[in-house]
């Protein structure tokens, strides 16, 4: 039974991730007029499909992902609905193709008029126009986060959790190192925090258990350069940090849940580029990225908690894909995005050549990276580490 329900839960986050992701793009391309020849729900065969204003609606047999096929885009999606749409016409008998009345120059059938282009090709649209194609999808994906976070907030029983300090634990450290009843967290080791878990998030990343503080008192900037804070181990000997304070709750109103909301999607893209970051820089270890099976391995654990959770987690996973994609990486949205911009600034496109070159190698130092990365997940499996 959890397996149907592992399955089933992440089909369902990533058919929503990647579904609104396609849709930002094919909403931006319809309004600059350009053409889409297809907007799909799922992969693999088509189940379901129909024509309306030039674009094929498609509903295809995997439940998982999906893709817009603009007319003028290099793509596979593009050439596979483009083939498509050759075999069907075909497929066709002559009587239809040639007209209602069977002669070539006939009057054409109404299908036909449904099928006719209504854009111009992706590649004859300004450059403003196609940086805003590239970028929608990953807009998409933050306003997803921000209305599933509001949905969140809105069904908890609990009250939005503050930055505002409600007490301070008798004998705490951190009492007796510089925090006070009352004090507004601004920014913990210079980074601003916009929710409260923001402060959580950057104390788990302190080495030696202090911080400095950034904190509103008495209308004033204060700053509390090194607060520490007291420890305990627990039965295998392992420290963990004891915060010694309490916060205030937020009373659950529409501006108030609108702010945290919109808050939260700043707090998930915070900790994912602080992630990528420390990758990079050698603080975390290669050996932690996660593939496709720890995803839906976490995406289960999720689901067996509860819908909140899950939910929580789909705003977590759908900013991330916003954020991935919009990497100047020549592979993702974000890599299409510099080259229009360098084609915005010369007045000449990068060649195609050099983009294909450049997308091939991408392409491949991902898929490279994804195995690798399933490789970690099977091997935590196996071994019990998630």
């Amino acid at each position: 039974m959890s397996f149907i329900i592992t399955l089933l839960a992440a089909v369902f986050v990533f058919s929503a991730v990647i579904a609104i992701h396609e849709f930002g793009h094919f909403a931006v391309a319809k309004l600059c007029g350009v053409q889409v020849n297809e907007f799909s729900i799922g992969m693999g065969p088509v189940l379901l499909k129909k024509m309306h204003h030039g674009t094929q609606y498609s509903l295809r047999a995997l439940p998982v992902g999906g893709f817009v096929a603009l007319e003028g885009e290099e793509s596979p999606e593009s050439q596979q609905a483009e083939g498509e749409e050759r075999s069907d016409l075909e497929e066709q008998p002559l009587s239809q193709r040639s007209g209602a009345d069977g002669s070539p120059d006939g009057g054409a059938s109404k299908e036909e008029e449904l099928s006719q282009p209504t854009g111009k090709p992706l590649n004859e649209a300004p450059v403003w126009q196609r940086a805003l194609i590239m970028a929608a999808g990953a807009c998409m994906n933050f306003l997803l986060g921000f209305v599933v976070m509001a949905i969140v907030l809105t069904a908890q029983n609990e009250p939005i959790t503050s930055r505002v300090i409600y007490a301070v634990e008798d004998g705490a450290l951190c009492g007796q190192t510089g925090l006070e009843a009352g004090d507004k967290v601004l920014a913990v080791n210079g980074r601003r925090c916009f929710v409260a878990n923001d402060m959580l998030y950057e104390l788990m990343r302190t080495e030696d258990y202090s911080a400095s503080f950034t904190v509103l008192r008495d209308g004033k900037k204060v700053e509390l350069p090194c607060v520490q804070f007291d420890t305990w181990q627990d039965e295998d000997g392992e420290t963990h940090m004891s915060l010694g304070f309490t916060v205030y709750g937020i009373r659950k109103t529409p501006v108030n849940v609108i702010k945290e909301a919109w808050n939260s999607v700043l707090y998930y893209g915070r900790i994912i580029f602080t992630s990528l970051m420390d990758l990079l820089r050698g603080r975390e270890s290669i050996n932690d990225l996660s593939g496709p099976v720890g995803i839906v391995t976490a995406i289960g654990q999720a689901a067996s908690y509860g819908w909140q959770d899950l939910l929580e987690l789909l705003a977590l996973i759908t900013v991330n894909v916003g954020i991935f994609n919009l990497l100047p990486f020549p592979a993702l949205d974000g890599g299409k995005v510099v080259f229009l911009l360098i084609e915005g600034v010369t007045g000449h496109a990068v060649p195609e050549k050099i983009q294909s070159g450049l997308t091939l190698a991408a392409f491949a130092l991902l898929f490279a990276l994804m195995i690798f990365a399933t490789y970690n997940d099977i091997v935590r499996l196996v071994t019990g580490a998630i």
